[in-house]
């Protein structure tokens, strides 16, 4: 059984070393920076213009035919008012052609938090220290198998955080899907019959913003609730 305990402590050691690297690349680089999405999706960027083309394509062809409908086919009264009509596109052309300072105005609005929450102070934690300390309560506590126990709790603690990175990758890529593809959202508010979509855009947009906010938040607590856990193991 020594062995085996041996075996056991080591793997339990491995899994907290590699939470402590997570813990230090994973959580600064997910952010409202989109410098770390450009390292792995680079067509993002080159694509981007294509985009910025297409969205101004729209605009002008929701307004040729909404013109159209107007003046062409006599519904008037389903169409939208031509002078307005007009004011809107126009506008719309200027932002999806300035989507990207736009857009990076609001990232930048919404890393200021960001960046407040990760430099907060924190109890100083090490994940590794978290296997030693598991071991000393359950000694106390329990007879035989202790590193087998340890091992399960730690593969339980783990999971839950390594999930909660999982969602907070998941948030970082689906922002940098809606920064990238941000001049087709500005062309669908061009028109009546298509602002929905800018407004859902816009709602999804400072919804995934606020949600990312949300897990560096969780992330900051966890880490500080296993570092007093650590640091204060019997005093709960």
């Amino acid at each position: 059984m020594g062995i085996l305990d041996g075996i056991v402590e080591w793997i339990a050691e491995q899994i907290m070393h590699g939470l402590d690297l997570i813990n230090t690349s994973v959580l600064g680089a997910l952010g409202c920076d989109m410098t770390v999405f450009l390292r792995y999706f680079p067509a993002a960027a080159t694509m981007y213009d294509i985009f910025v083309a297409l969205a101004i394509g729209l605009i002008l062809l929701l307004w040729v035919w909404n013109l159209f409908r107007n003046f062409g086919l006599g519904l008037g009264s389903e169409a939208e008012d031509p002078v307005k009509l007009s004011i809107r596109s126009i506008l719309f052309i200027a932002l999806a052609w300035y989507a990207d300072e736009i857009v990076n105005t609001a990232l930048q609005i919404g890393g200021t938090p960001y960046n407040w929450i990760l430099s907060s102070a924190l109890p100083s934690l090490d994940f590794a220290s978290f296997n030693s300390v598991m071991l000393t309560i359950i000694g106390v506590v329990a007879n035989g198998a202790v590193a087998l126990i340890v091992l399960i709790l730690t593969l339980i603690l783990a999971w839950n955080y390594l999930k909660l990175l999982l969602e907070a990758a998941e948030r970082y890529v689906l922002l940098g899907v809606l920064v990238f593809t941000a001049p087709i959202a500005f062309a669908m508010g061009a028109s009546q019959s298509t602002s929905s979509i800018f407004k859902n855009w816009c709602r999804m947009f400072g919804g995934q913003l606020f949600l990312l906010l949300m897990n560096a938040w969780c992330l900051r607590l966890f880490i500080s609730m296993v570092g007093a856990f650590i640091a204060n193991p019997l005093s709960i």
